[in-house]
């Protein structure tokens, strides 16, 4: 069990006007079209495509022609970049219209040149639902394809992984459906986009892209908490999915809050916390006084007058304590677990700022502890032979939500505060569920789903995941997120006040 702590300056890019505290510069990391370089008609169409970027919603609208994308060559409207390496490409798409012909195209293309008859990788959403992965070897060769079993989905992804590359689409909300294809030996240095298709040389079609995401995935052999790449700070209405990105940063930054009646984000990276305010899109650094070891277990008491800090006391071989302070920093943090007693990392304060709940490892093995703020007694909540983790109260301070795996793995539960009378609230085997977030008004939990590859016990960093969002009492999941990131994603409470927005840290490059 354990908690990063970043090392290493951090250095963030910011959306509009910026702090110019330390290390944060005004950089803007959206051009004319968006995190794309270009757009160009492929195979010289007669009728010209073309590409309109949104910048407020972050979506693209791209209009096409082209006779086709099949046999020797190709032509379509491509929106695109070059990139090298490993990567993932990410989007929600839609056509717009009904459409004149049923094998109009949208979706993803990796190409090694600009030609109509280029090796090329495209992952193709057909106008009447056909959905495959096709691929031309060498310049000029016949275009082959594999065809999933799924149809019409809305969420496309292709990911390129030591020369391999999978397409993997779903209904969004809907796991997803994966086709692996081998042995094409595209450059490393290729052009990745967006595409639109009529299949009809006199007709234009439009399709609109979005939560559109060029994701660098970690390298192989990465050193988990010794090897970081960068992040994004992204809000999301879980109603529709639809998704914005904040700000990036070359380190890794974690664990946003959403507090001060939605004006503000608090997050944390190398071993500080950073307010981030939405009216101005300026970062400040908050006063922890000696506190500069923090992990990404912080969190605010249900009335925010009170900032729970997880920091890596120096005075007990620098393991985690946990500390309460002023959220403003205007007071030194109070440590509140005692030295000698092993780890803590702080989740949750009672909404009557009475008690505090964590993880905790005593007895050899991590449970959920509580200590009650008046007489400062530490006190076992749960008690079993595997991990209980990420314990949060429900807003009227009747449940703890928490994440165990003393079924055999790891899901969300739901216990009497007093710790009784668990219940298990998850179950599906294709998911490792951490991190519960109950919503203000009580009714909702997001929470973040590993894939079962996972060792057991872990939420490590850089994987591909899924964010999930259920009724409080329990039912079917549905995928609100497709994301990669994991560790740091959303390991503290991340609602907006209306119950309907998230905040959360995607990871990449």
């Amino acid at each position: 069990m354990k908690r990063t702590l970043l090392f290493g300056l951090l250095a963030v890019s910011l959306l509009g006007f910026k702090s110019n505290i330390g290390p944060f510069e005004k950089v803007d990391i959206y051009g004319k079209y968006g995190i794309f370089d270009h757009q160009i008609n492929i195979g010289e169409p007669a009728l010209k495509g073309n590409v309109q970027y949104n910048a407020d919603s972050q979506e693209y609208t791209i209009e096409g022609s082209g006779f086709n994308m099949w046999a020797d060559d190709d032509q379509f409207q491509y929106l695109y970049k070059s990139i090298q390496g490993d990567f993932i490409l990410r989007a929600r798409v839609k056509f717009i219209g009904d459409g004149v012909d049923p094998h109009r195209k949208i979706g993803w293309i990796v190409r090694n040149n600009l030609q109509g008859d280029s090796p090329h990788v495209n992952a193709s959403i057909h106008g009447d639902g056909l959905t495959s992965l096709q691929y031309r070897r060498e310049t000029g060769s016949e275009t082959e394809q594999i065809v999933s079993t799924d149809v019409a989905p809305d969420v496309v992804q292709l990911e390129r992984r030591a020369g391999v590359y999978y397409m993997s689409t779903a209904k969004f909300g809907q796991p997803f459906t994966t086709v692996e294809l081998k042995d094409v030996n595209l450059r490393n240095e290729v052009f990745v986009g967006l595409y639109v298709c009529s299949h009809n040389p006199e007709v234009m079609e439009k399709a609109v892209f979005s939560n559109v995401r060029i994701i660098k995935p970690a390298a192989p052999d990465f050193r988990p908490y010794r090897d970081y790449i960068g992040s994004v700070m992204e809000i999301m209405n879980v109603e529709t999915g639809n998704r914005k990105m904040l700000f990036t940063s070359a380190h890794s930054i974690q664990a946003p809050n959403w507090v001060n009646q939605d004006k503000e984000l608090v997050f944390n990276s190398n071993g500080f916390l950073y307010r981030y305010l939405f009216e101005t899109d300026e970062i400040s650094q908050i006063n922890t006084g000696f506190a500069v070891n923090n992990n990404n277990d912080h969190v605010f008491s249900f009335d925010e007058s009170i900032l729970g800090i997880s920091n890596h006391n120096q005075d007990d071989n620098g393991l985690s304590s946990i500390y309460l302070m002023d959220p403003k920093g205007d007071s030194l943090p109070k440590k509140i677990t005692k030295d000698g007693v092993g780890v803590s990392y702080l989740h949750s304060i009672s909404p009557d700022n009475k008690r505090i709940i964590f993880t905790a490892q005593r007895k050899g093995k991590f449970d959920i502890y509580g200590v009650d703020l008046d007489t400062g007694k530490e006190i076992q909540i749960t008690d079993t032979e595997n991990l209980d983790d990420g314990s949060e109260y429900s807003p009227d301070g009747k449940y703890i939500y928490f994440n165990s795996n003393r079924t055999g793995n790891m899901h969300l539960w739901r216990m009497d505060a007093d710790g009784s009378n668990p219940v298990q609230l998850t179950n599906d085997p294709a998911f490792k569920d951490w991190f519960p977030h109950i919503s203000p008004d009580g009714k909702w939990i997001v929470f973040i789903s590993f894939p079962p590859t996972i060792g057991f016990g872990e939420h490590p960093f850089y994987q591909n995941c899924t964010l999930r969002l259920m009724p409080a009492e329990g039912g079917t999941p549905k995928i609100v997120g497709y994301l990669y990131g994991g560790q740091g994603t959303i390991n503290v409470p991340s609602w907006a006040k209306d119950s309907k927005h998230i905040a959360f840290v995607t990871n990449s490059d």
